[in-house]
């Protein structure tokens, strides 16, 4: 499965590191950047993108210290350098406009996405906003105990020490709803991916990424309040991290956005449910006469 994906994507080199991108490359269609998770990859999509490359140019890259791109310990692992690598793509790219969404960690990728744009940084137009279980107000969020301690400096050091096959696979499967979709070949190929390119000595400063939502929260959320183009929450209610209480907060919050409430799936709704999560985010540019 890993192999199959990896021969579909290319690499590029920005700012001196090696980036790992997917590209359906239809320049005929409009473009899609997805943002991916935390801890995983552009591999969440691997369900979904034959469906979606037939109304989208989609471009999924995986971040630095993230699937098969660079991991390197000289790095910040911050999420606004993390936006800065996804723009530099676009613009390596030539894309001049596209849609951008984000699960996950990517929803904040995407945030600081947007923030560079109200303060006048928009190298390529966006034209719509998804957001889909992501803990954007990690106020509310309901962290486990495993990213309480992989945000900690020592603790997390200390945790990623012990850390296990076994125990990857009990913390990712219990973010899963329905837990007869839980696909342990997919998590064991995400395990894989973690320590692609020697990626497990660099993870305890990925995982430190919660803090950032704390320290820029006054960056980030106050320009959703703001936003002029269409934005869709789509939420899985049965998330117990990134709680349905998020979702409401950010349709209650920006302006216009059209909300997609999917009941009965877990955090990761492109992998335990792909054709109904895959139904509700085309649904979206449907309505809104994107495609």
């Amino acid at each position: 499965m890993l192999s199959e994906w990896r021969q579909k994507g290319q690499f590029i080199s920005l700012f001196g590191r090696k980036l790992f991108y997917i590209d359906s490359g239809n320049v005929a269609l409009p473009v899609l950047l997805i943002c991916h998770g935390y801890p995983s990859s552009s591999f969440d999509y691997y369900k979904s993108f034959d469906v979606l490359k037939g109304q989208f140019r989609v471009i999924i890259p995986d971040y630095i210290g993230f699937g098969f791109s660079d991991k390197p310990e000289d790095y910040s692992y911050s999420l606004l350098e993390q936006a800065d690598f996804v723009l530099a793509l676009l613009r390596e790219l030539g894309i001049k406009a596209y849609h951008l969404f984000g699960h996950d960690y990517g929803t904040t990728v995407a945030n600081e996405i947007l923030a560079k744009r109200a303060f006048g940084y928009e190298p390529a137009k966006v034209l719509s906003a998804t957001f889909c279980n992501g803990s954007m107000h990690i106020e509310m969020a309901k962290l486990k105990l495993v990213q309480k301690l992989m945000k900690h400096r020592f603790w997390g050091t200390v945790l990623n020490h012990f850390n296990s096959a076994a125990l990857f696979e009990r913390t990712m499967r219990d973010i899963w709803f329905d837990k007869d979709k839980f696909n342990l070949l997919e998590i064991q190929c995400h395990w894989q991916l973690i320590h692609e390119n020697n990626g497990r000595k660099v993870f305890p400063k990925i995982s430190r990424y919660n803090n950032e939502r704390v320290q820029f929260w006054h960056r980030w959320i106050p320009c959703l309040t703001q936003l002029d183009i269409p934005v869709h929450i789509l939420w899985a209610q049965e998330d117990p991290i990134a709680v349905k209480a998020i979702g409401e907060q950010l349709f209650k919050e920006i302006p216009h956005a059209t909300i997609t409430r999917m009941e009965h799936l877990g955090h990761y709704p492109m992998l335990e449910d792909a054709g109904r999560w895959q139904k509700a985010l085309l649904d979206f540019y449907v309505q809104k006469e994107i495609i």
